[in-house]
This record gives structure tokens, sequence and C-alpha cells, in this order.
């Protein structure tokens, strides 16, 4: 029989309320020097194609590439310093998500451009409508 009160003790039952983790592992929600490192990746990859495009240092092309990669790179900085997503978080299926998630996208973007070019490629020549004529 216990001679306390039902209030007088306390039963520590596993949880700590002061730190919920969720169950991810200890340094998995980054630290102030990975948090730094992501925001300085992420500035640098900003200012790049803004003075690229403010200077127009590059021909229309050549602009548009870069500044689609420097945006590819930018979504992996921020996938991996700010949404932590590596092939260890979650057993690695949150990486396996974004993998089919992306080729998903690929394919449906590169199909959608595939098909814009080549109907206006193939259109009818009466097709066209003559800009000249216009009032």
């Amino acid at each position: 029989m216990s001679t306390h009160a039902h209030g007088d003790h306390h039963v520590d039952h596993g949880h700590d309320h002061g730190h919920d983790d969720h169950g991810h592992p200890a340094g998995a929600h980054g630290t102030f020097g990975s948090y730094m490192i992501g925001f300085v990746l992420s500035v640098i990859l900003t200012v790049i194609p803004f003075w690229l495009v403010m200077n127009g240092t590059l021909d229309n092309t050549t602009t548009t590439v870069v500044i689609l990669a420097l945006a590819v790179v930018q979504i992996i900085v921020h996938m991996v310093y700010f949404l932590h997503m590596n092939g260890r978080a979650e057993g690695g299926w949150s990486m396996l998500a974004m993998i089919f998630t992306i080729v998903v996208v690929v394919i449906m973007f590169s199909g959608s451009l595939w098909v814009m070019y080549h109907m206006n490629h193939n259109m009818m020549p009466g097709m066209t409508p003559d800009m000249s004529k216009m009032p």
C-alpha cells in the first residue's frame, strides 16, 4: 500500500514535456551554423541571377539556362538546409517521395513543351494570323 497522496509524487512515463522532437533523432533539425550556411547560399543564389538580368551580361538563351540551373541548385539548398531532407530522414521515404514528385513534374513539363513546340511547328500555313493586316 502506498503512503503517498495522489498528487505527492511524479511518475515519469517516458515523456519529456519540455522537448517535443516527435521521434526525430537529436540534431535532425539542424544547427545555427547549418541554417546560416543555407541562408548565405540562398542569398548568393539569388543575387547572381538578379545581377545577370539587371546588367544584361549574357544573351537571352544563356541567361535563361543559367537562371534555371541556379534555381534548381537553390531548390536543393532549401531542401537540404531548411527542410532537412536526406536519405536518412524518415527512413528515406521523404527523399523517395521527393524524387518521384520531381520525375512526374519533369515528365509533365517536358511533355507540355514538346506538345506546344510541335503544335506551333506543324500548324497549317493558312492558320497563322497575318499580323500586318491587324488594325
